[in-house]
């Protein structure tokens, strides 16, 4: 048996009810073709295969794409492909396989070093949206992280990264999951979320310039917004368009939902120094 890897940030996921809550949010169909990122030892792959209609998985580790190759690798609805998911170019290695070219789901336990860019990957940015989203997301992550992406407006958890994702995607919170539930176990707990990725009903005029406001906003969370902001509008004019959309003028960062933030950076187009 292969042993874990920290280099790769492996940690196996060993709990059936686990498993189970993943596989459920899931929503699985026999039309369903699915990306796996990291599948490890293949513990959620076989459970998923006899679910969908096709399924993908990337693989970093040599060793264990060996390992699954010669254990899944004849599962005519499995493609295994080794490299780095964030720089791996899927559409190039896909040519040649027509059945695996588009996948519409995203079920995986990925590794916790690299959660912030393989989300960022999956779902784009505020200026640069995935042009072709998921249908459905579902991944293990650190219970932190987790927080983070569901978290609402005038919690402590809220925050930039709050904003960005659900900006993007609706997000909700499947079931906790502790370290023990892992092989080896991480020294953090973890959950299960599910992202929804939607159409952007009211767009930024300037993702950029929302990027900005963003950074600047929750630079010093315990601050006033007019506050954190006054290097790029005046606290007077920012005092005033609060008050015209309704905003205690003397709101924090946090307490913006993502809309509001939107609509803020929207209003303030006119009147934002150039440098933001």
């Amino acid at each position: 048996m292969i042993r874990p890897r920290k280099v790769f940030a492996q940690h196996w996921l060993k709990s059936e009810k686990a498993l189970e809550a993943i596989i459920k949010a899931a929503e699985c169909t026999e039309g369903d073709s699915i990306l796996e990122i990291g599948p490890g030892t293949g513990i959620l792959t076989r459970r998923l295969l006899p679910l969908v209609q096709s399924l993908l998985a990337v693989e970093i580790d040599r060793d264990l794409c060996k390992i699954l190759a010669k254990q899944i690798g004849k599962k005519e609805n499995f493609l295994l492909l080794q490299g780095d998911f964030l720089t791996l170019d899927l559409p190039s290695h896909l040519v040649a396989f027509p059945h695996f070219q588009k996948q519409n789901k995203v079920v995986a336990n990925i590794p916790y070093n690299i959660t912030g860019p393989i989300i960022e990957k999956l779902l784009g940015t505020i200026a640069n949206p995935n042009p072709e989203p998921f249908e459905l997301i579902v991944l293990l992550v650190q219970k932190e992280v987790a927080e983070r992406l569901y978290a609402q407006p005038g919690s402590k958890t809220f925050g930039a990264l709050s904003v960005r994702v659900q900006y993007l995607a609706e997000c909700e919170l499947i079931c906790p999951v502790p370290a023990a539930a892992f092989h080896p176990p991480p020294k953090v707990d973890s959950a299960v979320v599910r992202l929804r990725p939607r159409k952007i009903e009211i767009p930024a005029l300037n993702p950029k310039r929302l990027e900005n406001l963003l950074k600047l906003g929750f630079a010093a969370k315990r601050k006033m917004l007019r506050n954190n902001l006054q290097s790029v509008v005046e606290r007077d004019r920012l005092t005033q368009l609060l008050e015209q959309l309704e905003i205690n003028p003397q709101v924090r960062a946090e307490d913006l939902s993502p809309q509001q933030w939107v609509t803020l950076a929207n209003e303030l187009s006119g009147v934002l120094s150039t440098e933001c």
